[in-house]
């Protein structure tokens, strides 16, 4: 397994991008809090775009809680209406631009391309169409559609922070624990099977489709 090291060279800026409240620490939240603990120095800029006032009460508690220990940070939360993503193009892509002159990320994490929720894919098309240049990983999150795919680049963890990140997202986003999918063994399953599949020395991983990366 042919492994990309940081060391050295360490991403400065991460730019953190999901459509709802609980989507970035679903998708790559044990890849977070890995970072936070070995990146030191590193500029947090997380962005989730959609929220209502319960919510985002929840999703500033959990992003504070993720980004523990952070150098610095910036947490936005926006109000962006839920599952209208398409028909607010023109807003989002604002948004996005304003972004691109506030920030200059060296990674970026956003959705997965073939997300079959239509907000999702919104986000991701709107980074792609913004950040040109830059170093994308588009986390996955599991669902009622079955759109999973194939990973090509892994972040591997241990049972023990991915534990971590199952039991923040339980603590913070009280608002889902009615779902039916939204439980511990689903995260640790999905985890497990990256983890199988990249021959993670800890068991679990998190994985990501990356489309363009140069070394």
């Amino acid at each position: 397994m042919l492994r990309i090291l940081f060391e050295g060279r360490s991403p400065k800026n991460i730019l953190c991008l999901g459509a709802h409240c609980d989507d970035l620490e679903i998708g790559c939240g044990g890849t977070i809090l890995r970072y936070v603990k070995e990146m030191k120095g590193t500029n947090f800029h997380w962005v989730v775009f959609s929220s209502d006032d319960h919510r985002e009460k929840e999703a500033l508690g959990s992003a504070k809680d993720f980004l523990k220990g952070a150098s610095r940070r910036k947490i936005a939360v926006n109000r962006f209406r839920n599952s209208f993503f398409p028909y607010q193009g023109a807003e989002i892509k604002e948004y996005f631009e304003d972004l691109k002159r506030e920030f200059h990320p060296d990674l970026i994490f956003t959705h997965y391309r073939e997300d079959l929720h239509q907000d999702h894919r919104i986000i991701n098309e709107l980074t792609w169409n913004t950040f040109r240049n830059h170093l994308i990983l588009e986390y996955e999150i599991p669902k009622f559609d079955g759109d999973l795919g194939s990973p090509n680049f892994f972040v591997h963890l241990d049972a023990g922070l991915c534990r971590s990140k199952s039991r923040k997202i339980f603590k913070h986003f009280k608002s889902q624990r009615d779902k039916q999918w939204f439980t511990e063994d689903t995260f640790l399953a999905l985890s497990r099977l990256r983890g199988v599949e990249s021959n993670a020395p800890g068991r679990h991983a998190e994985g990501y489709y990356c489309r363009k990366i140069v070394s």
